[in-house]
């Protein structure tokens, strides 16, 4: 199965996330913030990221601008958040994520939402 980088400051949602998506059999990483991001996909090179966009510090719009500059750069990643107001899922699109999730997420559809959007040789 495919290995996910979850980066979420909620430790409830991390477990969540964690939680769903392990026993889909996925290997999940978790990052509680943006501190060492790109050292964590050298070291576990996940085949998909979901990124909370409001983070403590920076937040995940700085975080995907990284990614994007950095040899990562062809790595999907979602945007995982409690935006869904209208426009939001454009902004996101347009700032460089490859999808919009919202939280809070639903159980019985999210390891789904995250199988579709990985890339074809990890699934």
């Amino acid at each position: 199965m495919a290995t996910i980088l979850i980066v979420e400051d909620s430790p409830d949602n991390m477990k969540l996330f964690r939680t769903v998506l392990s026993l889909r059999g996925h290997a999940v990483v978790s990052l509680p913030g943006g501190d060492n991001l790109l050292e964590t996909l050298d070291q576990h090179q996940p085949d998909l990221i979901l990124m909370d966009i409001q983070l403590p510090g920076r937040d995940g719009f700085a975080l995907l601008e990284d990614v994007r500059s950095s040899a990562h750069r062809s790595r999907r990643v979602l945007a995982l958040t409690a935006h869904a107001m209208a426009g939001d899922r454009e902004k996101a699109e347009a700032a460089g994520f490859d999808g919009y999730i919202t939280k809070p997420i639903d159980v019985r559809t999210f390891a789904g939402e995250i199988e579709a959007a990985l890339p074809p040789t990890s699934s």
